[in-house]
């Protein structure tokens, strides 16, 4: 059994967000998540603050995302964005990591592990049915 590892599409989150910005960032997204089960890493280490607009925006990209059954996973992420995250009472909606790397290979860390874990379950259900 082999399984075909899927890409992982790193954005660049702007350091602001402007209407027309949002609206040409989340058209992209659209595009990407129309994809089978789309994968998102949004850059964020331009981001000095989270401001509601840029909240709204992370928000919309998950949700744009998981309509086509993906994931979304920020990256460099400064103090101050996590704690905004934190407060507006969506953070647990977003798995951070430290750098745009960590949470590409995140993806592919879990789909091996899934694999591993398919494995091991087949293993487990063929001894099982000579023991039977």
């Amino acid at each position: 059994m082999s399984i075909k590892a899927r890409a992982v599409r790193v954005h660049q989150v702007p350091e602001r967000t402007t209407f027309s910005g949002e609206r040409i960032f989340l058209e992209d997204v659209r595009k990407y998540g129309q994809s089978q089960r789309p994968r998102l890493v949004l850059d964020c280490s331009k981001l000095q603050y989270l401001d509601t607009s840029t909240l709204r925006l992370l928000l919309c990209c998950l949700e744009e995302v998981m309509k086509c059954n993906g994931d979304v996973r920020l990256a460099s992420l400064c103090p101050e964005a996590t704690a905004a995250l934190r407060i507006a009472g969506v953070g647990q909606l977003f798995e951070a990591y430290s750098t745009p790397e960590a949470a590409v290979n995140s993806f592919h860390l879990r789909s091996n592990s899934m694999a591993l874990c398919l494995t091991k379950d087949e293993d487990a259900s063929h001894l099982s049915e000579r023991a039977a």
